[in-house]
């Protein structure tokens, strides 16, 4: 990948140029006579968890190649694994889906849909000869299974008679012996070089209530038995899938062929692995069950309901899975790619509004004290259709104590003693004094702002270098800023680890800070989920949480990339 338009935040990002492989592989199809509008995708979660960022690639590309070509693409559950999933979790992955912007083919499926069906061709693969029940424990097929370089072991099981396997499945699946007992299993090879060819599992006993099935079963079938089926049933055509996968394949291939069922065909492409962050659900699940974080909608994870949260809008996560691209290698991609491009839409869409976080008051000490002037100020300056608000100016304001400095260098440009600046659409001001407390901190700026330079300028013509933003002491509006930075502190959070250390020890103490916001009146009216800019401070979102009478605005991202400065600390 372009490394360096990953780490520039102020620079373009190289979109991706011409198509992928896989729709390479598309096109030279339909050149073959493909019909595009038959065209079958699919995008298979299983119902255990929220979904993430690397999800959020797959659904890019599964329905993105469904619309682009005229064809159809299924959201289907894999809830074969009742004792991990929860309906929670079905309405939470098409909650994201859509969010996304996608819709799928008809209404979503589910693996369980197939049960009898998957039931039915697991006897016929026995009544052929090719599958047989395993009395051998888990620990004793792992065993005998061999290694990349040895064979495995046949099972004593292996030569079970056709009818004596029938009867057993069947009293599998009427619930007469226990979790372990049996397994039903493949016979393919065991001396396969590729090890999952080696007669794997199709079916194992397990007693417990399914989310849509209740307690009808207590049987259930394995993914790669579950999914190849299940793709031919849907005559999945493009059956897309990550690399970790290519082993599999044969298996898959094997099944449909066995059965004679429609050849549903499996491509594989490179899993989103990113910098600063973790895609794994079981880590995921991790932070959540320790309270490393608030839940699955922390705006700190890489789910899309977090990043949904904290102010991320669907278009800019498109534009990143574009930009990142399809492909067979694996990479890693710089988080700031995926702020990059959070930025560029933000930047287009975003009304601009004044906060300050850090306030010092600033006394106007030749302003009138009871007069309010009110400026007309746009929303969005590159976008004159946003219209424009109306702001507050009197004689105290509050200001960024980061914009002023007692002693500051010569190339700081912002407010000193003896110093002219501008207020962001109002007044040039000049500091003619500091006032401070008992303890020497400063409490106060008193100030002259000069009546000519309303609006900005001034009849002289004189130019002042510095621009500051500002709120209104009388008016200012009080609110809560949850500032969000990175969860983790290393580009790899498993890297560099001690023994009994885990990825936690690399957890940001720094990743959530909490500040009071003063802010101008207008973004009073903002509802949860309204993004704006702080001027000069980042893009914000109302939190859900936020009320009529206290709003929380979640930093989504800083104007420009700051993750290089934090992380050389």
């Amino acid at each position: 990948m372009n490394m360096e338009a990953a780490n520039a935040a102020d620079k373009p990002a190289e979109k991706t140029v011409g198509k992928d492989f896989i729709r390479n592989k598309i096109d030279l199809a339909i050149k073959d006579g493909l019909d595009p509008q038959s065209i079958q995708t699919r995008f298979p979660p299983e119902p255990n968890g929220y979904l993430h960022i690397g999800h959020a690639k797959s659904i890019c590309l599964n329905f993105g190649i469904a619309k682009e070509y005229g064809g159809k693409c299924n959201l289907r559950f894999d809830d074969t694994n009742p004792v991990k999933e929860d309906t929670e979790y079905v309405d939470a992955i098409q909650e994201d889906v859509r969010w996304l912007g996608f819709e799928w083919n008809g209404e979503a499926r589910y693996a369980s849909d197939y049960f009898e069906r998957l039931y039915e061709l697991a006897e016929q693969l026995i009544s052929m000869g090719k599958a047989y029940v395993d009395s051998q424990s888990a620990e004793e097929i792992q065993a005998t299974r061999g290694t990349l370089t040895e064979p495995g072991k046949d099972s004593p099981y292996r030569e079970r008679a056709v009818a004596e396997s029938l009867d057993l499945f069947r009293r599998m699946k009427a619930g007469e012996f226990p979790d372990g007992a049996l397994v039903l299993r493949a016979k393919i090879d065991m001396a396969s070089p590729n090890v999952v060819m080696r007669d794997p599992v199709l079916y194992r006993i397990r007693h417990a209530h399914h989310h849509r099935t209740g307690d009808k079963w207590c049987i259930y079938p394995m993914y790669d038995f579950t999914h190849c089926i299940s793709d031919s049933t849907e005559h999945v055509n493009y059956s897309l899938c990550s690399l970790e996968f290519e082993n599999n394949r044969e298996l898959y291939d094997w099944v449909l062929r066995t059965l004679g069922l429609f050849p549903s065909q499996q491509t594989e492409f490179a899993r989103l692995n990113m910098n600063g962050t973790l895609l794994s659900k079981r880590k995921l699940i991790q932070l959540v069950t320790q309270k490393h974080v608030a839940g699955w909608d922390d705006p700190r994870l890489p789910t899309i309901c977090g990043l949904r949260r904290r102010g991320y809008t669907p278009e800019a996560i498109r534009d990143f899975c574009e930009r990142i691209g399809v492909s067979r290698a694996n990479s890693r991609v710089e988080y700031s790619l995926l702020e990059f491009c959070v930025r560029e839409h933000l930047n287009k869409i975003a009304p601009r509004l004044m906060a300050v976080l850090n306030p010092v008051k600033v006394i106007i000490e030749n302003y009138p004290e009871n007069q309010v002037d009110w400026f007309e100020m746009p929303l969005n300056p590159e976008d004159p259709d946003q219209g424009s608000r109306k702001v507050p100016f009197c004689r105290e304001l509050l200001i960024e104590r980061d914009d002023f400095m007692e002693n500051p260098p010569s190339k700081f440009h912002r407010l000193a003693p003896g110093k002219e600046v501008r207020l962001r659409y109002a007044y040039y001001l000049t500091c003619k004094e500091v006032q401070k407390d008992a303890n020497g901190n400063i409490v106060a700026l008193i100030c002259t702002y000069d009546p000519e330079s309303k609006g900005g300028g001034t009849p002289d013509g004189r130019k002042v270098k510095g621009t500051l933003h500002w709120v209104s002491a009388r008016h200012a509006v009080k609110a809560e800023a949850r500032l969000y930075d990175r969860l983790f502190t290393q580009d790899d959070p498993e890297e560099g680890l001690a023994e009994g250390q885990d990825f936690t020890t690399n957890l940001n103490p720094d990743s959530l800070s909490v500040a009071e916001a003063w802010m101008e009146p207008a973004l009073a009216a903002y509802k949860p989920g309204d993004r704006v800019q702080f001027e000069r401070l980042g893009y914000f979102s109302v939190d859900p949480d936020s009320t009529a009478e206290r709003k929380i605005f979640n930093r989504i991202v800083g104007l420009k990339d700051t993750w290089a400065k934090i992380a050389a600390k």
